[in-house]
């Protein structure tokens, strides 16, 4: 395997994990969002959609590596 093949490979590795970050992140800002400002915690239902959020994410890219 040539050096080129090895950097490009390790470059893709660190974007994905700072997606993934990112992506985390923001699903975590829109529930907290979405939970409202007076509230103490997430509510339940915002823990759902985040769930299913992220796990609809995930298929996609599931899906886009075929």
């Amino acid at each position: 395997m040539n050096a080129n093949r090895m950097i490009s490979m390790i470059v893709n590795m660190v974007i994905r994990r700072l997606m993934r970050t990112g992506v985390n992140a923001g699903m975590d800002a829109v529930g907290k969002r979405m939970s409202g400002a007076g509230k103490s915690g997430p509510s339940p239902d915002s823990k759902d959609t985040s769930k299913r959020a992220k796990d609809t994410i995930r298929m996609a890219r599931r899906i886009g590596r075929m």
